[in-house]
């Protein structure tokens, strides 16, 4: 179990929150003539970010400790700037210990001015081609938000182990991340290592939709402490991603999942105790269990057509 220090030095909570409805979510000729970042809320969604701050609250103090605090991230864009201002007003002053505005937690990049004709067309492409992997033109894919956010994770993990977001010593600190629909997905993806295939998975946040990251009672954070069986399949997660997730709610801090299919032997199709079927069918689509692939000419070592898995070797 994790010290009450260590705990301490730790997020309770880690929330992340899309912005609210912008005026680009219900007139998308918005982006042809006006700049991403310069997009703003529509008045209902303020009032979905003033709602959505009282029920982060809500969720805060369901725990029994009484000196929470919270610490905030936001992206840079407008629409997330004023979701923040509607979400702080549920917290008074001595409850916010502060707030940093994030360019590495930003929207995707999708060019500059957007016709919608083009976009159209564009966003098609993005659908055959594979939304992980495709860049928008004078934009970005989702891998290149995938890099942008391993880096903004790396110096958060910094802030929280120098103590620099804690300086209250509260035993209930909470982090709320206010932020754009897919930096939310990816987020999520490189905290919890899902691949490129269960990114694709996965539905897209509702305007202020919330996240809850909790600590489990062994110190690992998971998306089932907070939330249900229902509200995971609900964002796309599939059978496996929902068990490690109730895995994690217990899990000690360090400690690695064996039975987490995607980590080891499910990206190799040579193990006669593993078959490609059963709980590790999936890593690369349907793989049917019988299936041997095609065997090389001089060794057998096995191949994919798909392209997906490439183990022949040449010649020594």
């Amino acid at each position: 179990m994790m010290t009450e220090e260590s705990r301490a030095r730790r997020p309770t909570r880690i929330i992340l929150v899309r912005h609210g409805q912008s005026e680009g979510n219900v007139d998308e000729s918005k982006y042809s003539s006006v700049a991403d970042y310069k997009i703003h809320l529509t008045e209902g969604g303020f009032q979905q970010a003033i709602a959505c701050g009282q029920e982060v609250r809500r969720i805060i103090e369901r725990d029994v400790r009484d000196d929470w605090k919270v610490y905030f991230y936001v992206s840079p864009y407008k629409r997330t700037r004023c979701t923040l201002r509607g979400i702080g007003r549920a917290f008074e002053k001595e409850r916010i210990l502060g707030v940093r505005e994030e360019p590495r937690i930003r929207e995707q990049d999708f060019g500059n001015f957007q016709c919608m004709e083009v976009m159209k067309v564009v966003k098609e492409t993005r659908d055959r081609f594979g939304r992980f992997f495709y860049r928008f033109p004078e934009g970005e894919s989702a891998a290149d938000v995938f890099d942008r956010v391993t880096s903004f994770l790396e110096s958060l993990w910094r802030d929280i182990d120098m103590n620099r977001l804690n300086r209250s010593k509260s035993s209930d600190l909470n982090l709320i991340i206010v932020s754009h629909g897919l930096t939310m997905r990816v987020f999520l993806m490189r905290w919890f290592k899902w691949t490129t295939e269960q990114f694709e998975l996965l539905n897209n946040p509702q305007n202020c939709d919330i996240r809850v990251m909790q600590l489990g009672s062994g110190g690992e954070y998971s998306l089932a402490v907070h939330h249900s069986r229902q509200e995971l399949e609900n964002w796309g997660l599939t059978p496996e991603m929902i068990a490690d997730q109730e895995w994690r709610a217990t899990a000690m801090r360090g400690q690695w999942n064996d039975d987490w299919p995607w980590s080891g032997r499910a990206f190799f199709d040579h193990f006669e105790d593993e078959p490609l079927g059963g709980a590790h069918s999936g890593v690369f689509g349907d793989v049917d269990s019988d299936y041997k692939g095609e065997q090389s000419e001089w060794t057998g070592d096995t191949t994919c057509e798909n392209g997906d898995i490439h183990l022949r070797m040449p010649p020594i």
